[in-house]
């Protein structure tokens, strides 16, 4: 029996050594290549369309990050409103291909500002999670210091990838209002249910932990998710409106999918868009916005 013992125990141990050598190696792949998954940068020209008229007062600014990155971004104006939506877009599109939504969106009536992170677009570099922050920060001071907008004036919008960008600018700046849309919990979930893999949602570096920023925002938050997404899914969206702190809404889309909200919620999506943006104190602004030789309006 100990002589049977002896080779079957090795053998098993073998087999263990072997396999824990290949996670090992799986993983450290893995992590090489992550921003790979996460991030999906479509470069200039691609989505610019370049024998399109832009829309009258767009501007095209320039931003350079803390760490000296320099970002593109549009400001797409609307002088009657002292309130700016601060628009963060998902991991695999860019401004230029955002334009048709970014004029949808003005129809809530407040200015628009739009950035592509780092690597996306114009813009220079190489996306990682503590570089959109980064770009995040940018956006957030150019709007207070350059167009002296209040901060209360500020509402904060993302979408997917871009919620993740918009919860923790929220979570560390004073903000009026900040919508979720259509975006997860955190990185670990998201490669649990991509990779069916046991244990790795310890493994990416890159965290985007949501749900555990979200319950430091201290300014009103509307969830929005619709309920068939096929890439985040809805239980994600109800789980980030839950750990929100009051006061907090949630709007789910009925037969919405993830890049389709704001196409398929209809009137009852923009009905409540509009009652949050204007449920945000207005406060005057703190001066006039400079003239910025920068800024170059789109033709």
């Amino acid at each position: 029996m100990a002589r049977a013992f002896g080779p079957i125990t090795r053998f098993i141990l073998n087999r263990l050594i072997i396999i824990a050598v290949a996670s090992i190696m799986a993983m450290a792949l893995l992590r090489s290549i992550e921003n790979r998954f996460i991030f999906l940068p479509p470069r200039y020209p691609e989505g610019f369309p370049a024998a399109r008229v832009y829309p009258p007062g767009l501007e095209e600014i320039w931003l350079t990050t803390e760490d000296g990155v320099r970002l593109n971004a549009w400001f797409l104006a609307n002088h009657a409103s002292p309130k700016v939506l601060l628009w963060f877009h998902g991991n695999a599109t860019n401004i230029g291909q955002q334009l048709d939504e970014l004029e949808t969106y003005s129809r809530l009536g407040t200015n628009i500002f739009a950035i592509d992170y780092r690597g996306y677009g114009k813009s220079e570099g190489s996306p990682t999670e503590a570089g959109v922050y980064r770009d995040a920060d940018a956006a957030y001071r150019y709007l207070v210091d350059q167009r002296h907008f209040a901060p209360a004036n500020i509402i904060v919008y993302g979408h997917s990838l871009g919620g993740a960008v918009a919860i923790d600018l929220a979570a560390r700046c004073e903000c009026g209002g900040l919508i979720v849309e259509s975006s997860f919990t955190n990185t670990g979930d998201m490669a649990r249910r991509m990779f069916h893999v046991p244990f790795i949602e310890h493994l990416p570096r890159s965290r985007f932990d949501s749900l555990a920023k979200i319950a430091r925002v201290r300014c009103p938050v509307l969830v929005i998710h619709g309920t068939r997404d096929p890439v985040v899914p809805f239980s994600m969206g109800q789980k980030l409106y839950d750990a929100a702190p009051e006061p907090k809404s949630f709007l789910p889309v009925e037969g919405g999918e993830h890049d389709s909200i704001f196409t398929s919620g209809g009137e009852k999506y923009w009905d409540r868009l509009q009652a949050f943006v204007n449920r945000s104190p207005v406060i005057p602004p703190l001066n006039e916005a400079p003239a910025n030789s920068h800024q170059n309006e789109i033709r």
